[in-house]
């Protein structure tokens, strides 16, 4: 049996997204089935299907909101120069929602080989491109277009590689900003 986190009374669908990535985490998202999520929430699957019609729908509406706070970080980096202040900011914005999306990013690390042809793939890899098209400055050296660009990839890497760090989680937050905002200075001294 997977321990999930306290489930919310009256909130069917809640319970079933938090029981899905208690089980998403613990087995994968390949090896968890329909059946044992309904049979965990003590409901059919009939039921179950009422909420969410397949394994992706739950994936999809756990990704929602981390994926729509990612659309605004986009659209507040393409309204803004490509300047290193604007960079430093994405990643200290990219940096909190990463953060708090752990646990889903850790899932598509582990999973990509399946969630790369769903849709929750996709829009994510689409996502990230997006973000890195805003550290890319098309007249600057290739090497600072590289630290630039390595900058996020780093932060993004980093933030599900930080689970096997001992500390405290803002601790290692702070840090990994930190070591990602030099990399990007790195850029600007080229």
């Amino acid at each position: 049996m997977v321990t999930t986190p306290q489930p919310r009374r009256g909130n069917t669908r809640q319970r079933i997204q938090d029981i899905a990535l208690a089980f998403f985490l613990d087995r994968g998202y390949e090896k968890t089935s329909l059946r044992e999520i309904a049979d965990e929430l003590g409901v059919t699957k009939a039921a179950l299907y009422y909420h969410f019609k397949t394994k992706e729908d739950i994936l999809v509406s756990l990704f929602a909101e981390v994926g729509e706070k990612v659309d605004r970080l986009i659209a507040w980096g393409g309204e803004q120069p490509r300047t290193r202040a604007t960079k430093r900011e994405l990643l200290s914005r990219y940096s909190r929602i990463a953060n708090d999306a752990a646990p889903l990013f850790h899932i598509l690390q582990e999973n990509q080989a399946t969630l790369r042809d769903l849709s929750v793939g996709q829009e994510f890899k689409q996502r990230v491109g997006a973000l890195v098209a805003l550290f890319k400055d098309p007249g600057a050296p290739m090497d600072s277009q590289v630290r630039s660009v390595s900058a996020l990839l780093c932060m993004h890497l980093g933030t599900f590689s930080l689970k096997g760090i001992e500390g405290d989680p803002e601790e290692k937050r702070l840090a990994l900003l930190a070591a990602t905002e030099d990399l990007l200075d790195t850029a600007y001294r080229s």
